[in-house]
């Protein structure tokens, strides 16, 4: 790996992508990153050494023309829900995009590719997420020639500043007074702070030990979604009560919800629901949501 690996992304323009183009360019590296959206990261365009590249879409094709240059393919591209409910998007965006991706490295002389998947990806998993993103993992690691090093990470929810977590809950407590019925309250999670999995990610560039590993990753204290909800009601001031629906009344509530637009809870992520998002050991992430989530929850 040279010292300034060039480094191009895919699915960079949101969240995680914004604080790992900043935490590479801080490293040395050059980035190129890929976007159907460039609207979107006009905060990145100005940065020495940032590269932001307009494109059609994640096909071979695509992807084949823009690796010409590149040392390392860092790919985030992911969705929380589809179009349908059958699963076919989920397929194609976790899975057909990842097996041109690879394919694309390996036709381009690409050494490294780092996957962002999520914690409980299992082909057999409970939801078409997460068998989804199972399947990517299991594509790369059984499919990837000895040349080129696989690393994939699996956080649990990611928090920060601009998170779609506990932001979304905290605009919807700003409209539901008094009393906010909560499905899958019992869910647990381990909050994961962005900034550790960035830099997960970038250290791992410079570590030869983590060459077709998989990594979870999680913050140090668990929670109930429930507690999760009572905590961002009152750092937020929107102060409501919270109550866990049962898992009948939860499982309706997916359904209705499924059909609000922007789908605030799916049927598919009720059934992702169904495994609590905690890792079975300790994880070098170390950041507590209480240090960080009062810094901008405070302002919503």
């Amino acid at each position: 790996m040279n010292e300034e690996p060039r480094v191009c992304i895919l699915g960079g323009s949101g969240f995680v992508g914004t604080q790992l183009c900043l935490r590479l360019l801080k490293s040395g590296a050059q980035v190129k990153l890929l976007t159907r959206a460039t609207e979107r990261c006009a905060h990145l365009a100005t940065l020495e050494g940032m590269q932001i590249k307009s494109i059609t879409d994640y096909s071979y094709a695509c992807l084949r023309q823009e690796l010409q240059d590149c040392d390392v393919l860092i790919n985030l591209i992911g969705i929380l829900n589809e179009k349908g409910n059958d699963g076919a998007q989920f397929h194609a965006v976790h899975v057909g995009i990842t097996r041109d991706a690879l394919t694309a490295c390996q036709d381009t002389g690409v050494k490294r590719l780092l996957q962002m998947s999520a914690l409980n990806a299992d082909r057999h998993g409970p939801s078409h997420y997460l068998r989804s993103k199972g399947e990517a993992e299991d594509y790369l690691l059984n499919n990837a020639p000895d040349d080129i090093a696989i690393t994939i990470f699996q956080p649990s929810v990611i928090f920060g500043s601009n998170d779609s977590f506990l932001n979304r809950f905290a605009q919807l407590l700003k409209f539901i007074p008094f009393v906010f019925p909560l499905a899958c309250a019992h869910a647990k999670f381990a909050p994961v702070y962005v900034d550790d999995v960035v830099d997960a990610m970038v250290d791992s560039l410079h570590d030869p030990a983590s060459h077709g590993q998989k990594y979870p990753l999680c913050g140090p204290n668990t929670y109930t979604l429930k507690e999760l909800v009572e905590y961002t009601s009152e750092v937020s001031g929107h102060h409501c009560k919270v109550i866990a629906l049962p898992p009948l009344l939860s499982q309706l509530q997916a359904h209705v919800f499924e059909y609000i637009p922007g789908k605030p809870l799916s049927v598919d992520n009720y059934n992702s629901l169904k495994v609590d998002s905690v890792c079975a050991h300790t994880t070098p992430c170390k950041t507590a949501l209480e240090d960080i989530a009062p810094s901008y929850l405070s302002k919503q």
